[in-house]
């Protein structure tokens, strides 16, 4: 089940990167700085090596508390906002709701962020 967070980070990503050698456009970088910022946290680089690294690639707000010592409401608090940044997509079932990573979505900002290869010219001797 997809979550409106992940559709809607699908589509905001630019098309381009800030590193391509072309400037960004505002807008552009208005929404990855958004991204950027919902992973610019310790507890929720944290909850995302967590549910990453859980047996099933999935993990409930109650696997997740003990780990990082923080309240009930404070990691969900972070989930909800990996969840709209379109990095983790949460799944209901029954009074738990379950998240996992979108590798997408993290392939994508590490594809944005990574300097395009500059090609090897060899010098005419």
């Amino acid at each position: 089940m997809e979550d409106v967070g992940t559709a809607l980070a699908e589509t905001a990503l630019p098309a381009i990167s800030p590193l391509a050698g072309e400037p960004i456009e505002r807008a552009d970088a208005e929404r990855l700085a958004g991204v950027l910022k919902a992973l610019a946290d310790p507890a929720r680089l944290r909850l995302l090596s967590l549910i990453q690294s859980a047996p099933e690639g999935e993990a409930c707000v109650c696997d997740l508390t003990a780990p990082l010592g923080l309240s009930q409401p404070t990691v969900s608090h972070h989930l909800r906002i990996l969840t709209e940044a379109g990095l983790l997509e949460r799944e209901k079932r029954g009074v738990w709701a379950y998240y996992r990573l979108v590798p997408a979505a993290i392939a994508a900002i590490a594809d944005l962020l990574t300097p395009p290869r500059k090609r090897a010219t060899k010098k005419a001797r």
